[in-house]
Formats: structure tokens, sequence, C-alpha cells
């Protein structure tokens, strides 16, 4: 039996060439079979959505979330916690994303990516792969990961992250603990390398660049900044045309001048929206437990007793308004930095992120507050809230 034809009308799609009000989205099972005109003839006997005016935008992409739903992926690393942690940040607009391993033993980290493996082979919507950040840290930037934790990765490691799983790898390090062989061996065995949490200088990055590292982990957080002499990570990053920079857009993390600074050195479609997501994110509690400390979540700002960043509370539909309204990005570029631009850094870009025939379904309907009223993944609406 074929899948039944339906149409999504009466909405301002966000298309490769920017927004339009003339077009229909036809949808055949988990694909966008077609954007058709309104005298297109398979409008004729297709069940109608109509969005009522709305913002159909290409669904959210998150390279980098902890946690949401009061649930954090580090307590517990299984197919459970992924269905929750996915349905929490769903309601913001997130059609896909890679949950995120925090700084964590061998053991956690080889049932972190079996969890993965295990919630993508039984179609929990929206996990595409992970993201292990860290263990292989520079104590000198840990921001709030567990320093005692951190080591170089063992031969034994680098062949559990490496081996074939079926989603996305992104492992985040800092190149000046990991040999260029090591990183190198990851990068061939399609693993995505970025760095982060490091106090190399631009000399070290840029070998760890040349050697497979693909992008930079929370852009200007947790790493060296850039200076006259000493151009440092961000200094690399941001010279860099090939790479990818993730940015946590919540107002806290990085001034709005200094997001724009990165944004207009990268090459087009090189700087990535993220989250860094924490348990708080969808859920009514703002408060959490990271390796034995209590972090509060106040005023969007997540942080320990001693006042360090934990990660943030921003889901990726905050983040778009923060583009649009504190940046002052036109809202057709804020939006493929939260969708286009992240998967064709996940090597998804056939597949995810835009709004085109053939790609997967993922939708995300906004208002004209750029608020979040329904999510689309694979062809099924979610209701927001």
């Amino acid at each position: 039996m074929s899948e039944t034809l339906r149409a999504l009308v009466n909405a301002r799609v966000m298309t490769d060439a920017g927004l339009r009000r003339d077009l229909a989205v036809l949808v055949r099972g988990a694909r966008i079979e077609a954007l058709a005109a309104g005298d297109d003839a398979r409008l004729a006997g297709a069940p109608v959505h109509d969005l009522g005016g709305r913002l159909l935008l290409p669904g959210f992409i998150d390279v980098q979330v902890n946690g949401g739903g009061g649930l954090l992926f580090n307590d517990a690393p299984t197919v459970a916690t992924l269905r929750g942690i996915a349905a929490a940040h769903r309601r913001y607009g997130t059609t896909g994303l890679l949950p995120t391993l925090i700084t964590d033993t061998a053991q956690a980290m080889h049932a972190a990516l079996e969890a993965v493996d295990a919630a993508i082979e039984a179609g929990v919507p929206g996990v595409l792969g992970i993201h292990l950040e860290g263990p292989f840290l520079a104590p000198a930037r840990k921001g709030i990961h567990d320093a005692r934790l951190f080591r170089q990765p063992s031969a034994e490691e680098i062949a559990d992250i490496a081996r074939r799983h079926r989603g996305v790898v992104m492992l985040t390090l800092a190149p000046e603990q990991v040999p260029l062989a090591a990183i190198r061996s990851l990068a061939e065995a399609g693993v995505i390398v970025c760095a982060g949490h490091t106090a190399a200088d631009y000399a070290t990055t840029r070998a760890a660049l040349d050697a497979g590292v693909r992008g930079f982990t929370h852009l200007y957080n947790a790493m060296t900044p850039l200076g006259s002499r000493e151009p440092g990570v961000v200094g690399a990053a941001l010279d860099d045309e090939a790479s990818w920079c993730g940015l946590i857009v919540d107002g806290h993390h990085v001034h709005p001048a200094s997001l724009r600074v990165a944004i207009a050195a990268k090459a087009r479609g090189k700087s990535v929206l993220v989250t860094d997501a924490m348990p708080p994110v969808g859920s009514a509690r703002a408060d959490y437990v990271l390796n034995g400390q209590t972090i509060v979540a106040r005023e969007g700002i997540c942080q320990n007793e001693a006042g360090v960043l934990a990660g943030s509370a921003l889901d990726m539909a905050t983040g778009l308004r923060n583009l649009v309204q504190r940046v002052g990005l036109p809202l057709e570029e804020a939006s493929r930095m939260a969708s286009a631009y992240p998967a064709a850094w996940l090597g998804l870009a056939a597949t995810h992120g835009r709004i085109a025939p053939g790609l997967q379904a993922d939708f995300a309907v906004l208002d004209d507050g750029l608020v979040v009223r329904e999510t689309w993944i694979g062809g099924v609406a979610y209701p927001a809230g």
C-alpha cells in the first residue's frame, strides 16, 4: 500500500531561497515529496494541514544536548533517558540532536555509545548520534567537568569510539592532550573530532586541524582566547575556513558583539547554533546534580555555588530568537544556523536540515513571536507544550 500524500498549506515556508508564502509542502510518509504552487494538481486529493499563516522552518538540529526534561544523560545512559531528553527538546522545535555525555569513565562512555545505538535502532524520534564531550580535556580549561577523570585515550577507548555505530559520533577533545596520530585515526574512522576545553596555542590547534579536527565546541568558552601575538584556539577557529564553530546564544556564555564577530569572521555556513542544554530545559525543576555538585538555573544561567557555568537552560527556539533579536541576524540566516549548517557539520545535508524534495519531513512551526507551536519529525506532528 502506498503512503498517503499530505499537504501542509497556508504557511510562510523557509526554502533555500528564503521565505515563500505561495507554496504548499507535500509530504509522503517520512519525506518531503515536493514544494507545490497553489494550482498543482496533486493538491486536489491530498489531505490538508492548514498552518494558519505561521512560519514553517526546517526542524532544528542541536549537536550538544546534555539533558532535558529533568534528565541528565550521564546519570543514566539508557534508551529511556534518551527518549525523555528528546521529547523535552522536541517541544522547542528540535527534530534532531546529539545526546552529549560529559567527561566520565570508560564504562560510562561505552554504555552511552550502546544506548544511542539502541535508541536509533528502536526509532526514538530525533536521536541522530552521540557527542562525547571529554574525557580527553585540559585541566586548565575544565569548566564544570571533573578533572579527576581526564586522561589520554587508551587504544581500547579509541577503538570503542571509532567502531561502526548507527549514528553520528562527535568527540570533543583538547588537541594538546591527544597525540596527532590518534586524532588522525579517529577522523579517518568517521568520528567528527572537535576541539574544546583546551589550553592549546595556535600552532597546536592548527596541527590538530590538519590532522582531522573539524569543529570547535562552544566557541570562546573553555579555550584560549584570541590575542594580538598569540591567536590561541579562538584565533585558529576563526582563521580556518573549513571547520565549524558551535555557538551558545543564551546571552550569558558569549556577548552578542563577540557572536557577531565570530559569525562575520567564519565562512558562511560554518557557524552553528547549539544549546549545551541541561536538565532544566523542558522541566519545572531548576536544579540538578553534576559531579556531586548542585547546579541551579536562575534567570537562564546554570551555575554551581562558585559561579562556574554548567551548561545552559537554553532551548533551540530561544537561541533562534536570540540570534534574531539580540545578535541582529535575519531570520533566514538564523534558521540556517539552527538547521542546515548543523546538518552539514554532521554529514547529513542530503537528508536533513532543509525544506526541499527528498529530505526528511522535519519541521518547526512557529508563530510571529518565534515561539514553537508544532514540531514534525519524519512526517509525524507533535504539538508543543
